[in-house]
C-alpha cells in the first residue's frame, strides 16, 4: 500500500521504524526484532539505510519480509551522499523487484573519512531521480529545529519546500522532546506553502547514553523535565525504559490531542519499546498490540 494513501485516512496512523544491521553477523537477530515489531501490527514500517550505503542490501531484505510475511506496508530508505547514479538505479530496482512501493529519500550523514559522491550533493537531486526511474511514494525528512548544518531555520525551511516541490508525497521529522517545537515548525511550513502530511517522529529515550548520541548528531533541544528524568533514572536500565516510554507516550498523547494524525516511533530495534507505546496507547488508536481491535 502506498503511504500517501494511507494518510489520507481520516484517523490516527502510527508507524514503526528499524535499523538493518551493519554485519551479516548481526543479521538474524535484527531480523527477529523486526518481525517481532512487525508482529505489533503497525499502519506501515520504515527500515533504514546504513551510513555509505553499505547495508542496502539488507534493508531490501528486511522490508520485503515485513511486507510479504506480515502484511505490514515498508518504507524503504535511501541516502544518496555515497551513492553513483548506478546504484541509486540498482537499489530502486531492488526494491521494485520487492514489491516495495514506498521509499524515504534521504542525503544520508556524511562519513567520517569525508568521502562522498560527486552523483549527488543534496537530498532534491535523489528525490528528482527517484521519480524518473518509477511511480513510486516518496518521502522526506525535515527537521522542526533546522537541520544541524543549516545556520538558519528559514533557509533550511526553503530546502525543505524546493523537496516537496521536487516530489515529495510526505515527511517525516526528525526526533524533537517539545512537542511546542513541532507545532512552531508546522505553522511555518504551512505559511511556506509546504502542504504535504507531516508525520511526527519520536524517539523513546531508554538510557543516557542514547540521549547524548542523538542530542550531539541532531542537536535537538531537551527540556529541563526531560533531563531530570533521565538524571534521576538513567542508572537503572529498566526504569528508564519504562521512563522513556511514558514520556514519549505523553508526547503522543498530546500531539494527538492537538490534532495531529501521524506518529513515527524510533524503535531502536526494541519491541518491548514499541510494544509497551503501544499499549498505553491501545485505546486512543483503537487497537491492541497486534493488531487486534478493541472491544
Amino acid at each position: 500500500m502506498r503511504i500517501s494513501e494511507l494518510l489520507k485516512e481520516d484517523r490516527v496512523t502510527f508507524s514503526l521504524e528499524v535499523f538493518p544491521p551493519k554485519t551479516s553477523e548481526k543479521f538474524a537477530q535484527t531480523a527477529e526484532a523486526a518481525r517481532k515489531i512487525a508482529a505489533l501490527k503497525p499502519d506501515f514500517m520504515s527500515v533504514t539505510y546504513g551510513a555509505g550505503g553499505g547495508t542496502g542490501a539488507y534493508t531490501a531484505e528486511i522490508a520485503g519480509e515485513i511486507q510479504r510475511d506480515y502484511g505490514v506496508p515498508t518504507l524503504a530508505h535511501l541516502t544518496c551522499v555515497t551513492s553513483t547514479r548506478e546504484h541509486v538505479a540498482r537499489m530502486v530496482e531492488v526494491y521494485r523487484e520487492k514489491g516495495i512501493e514506498n521509499i524515504l529519500a534521504l542525503r544520508g550523514d556524511i562519513p567520517g573519512d569525508g568521502r562522498v559522491s560527486t552523483d549527488y550533493r543534496y537530498a532534491v537531486e535523489l528525490i528528482r531521480e527517484i521519480r524518473s526511474l518509477g511511480d513510486f511514494c516518496i518521502g522526506g525528512a525535515c527537521y522542526p529545529e533546522g537541520h544541524i548544518e543549516s545556520p538558519h531555520k528559514e533557509d533550511d525551511l526553503q530546502r525543505l519546500k524546493e523537496k516537496v516541490d521536487a516530489g515529495l508525497d510526505f515527511i517525516t521529522t526528525q526526533m524533537f522532546f517539545d512537542n511546542s517545537i513541532f507545532y512552531n515548525f508546522l505553522y511555518r511550513a504551512r505559511d511556506r506553502g509546504i502542504r504535504v502530511p507531516v508525520i511526527a517522529g519520536i524517539m523513546p529515550i531508554t538510557n543516557p547514553r542514547q540521549l547524548r548520541r542523538s542530542v550531539a548528531m541532531s542537536g535537538t533541544e531537551v527540556p529541563q523535565r526531560f533531563r531530570a528524568i533521565v538524571d534521576h533514572f538513567g542508572e537503572n536500565p529498566e526504569a528508564m525504559t519504562q521512563a522513556g516510554i511514558i514520556y514519549a507516550s505523553e508526547q503522543i498523547i498530546d500531539l494527538i490531542a492537538n490534532g495531529v494524525k501521524h506518529i513515527h516511533v524510533y524503535t531502536m530495534n526494541r519491541p518491548d519499546v514499541a510494544e509497551g507505546i503501544m499499549r498505553i496507547l491501545s485505546r486512543i488508536l483503537g487497537r491492541e498490540p497486534g493488531g487486534g481491535e478493541r472491544g
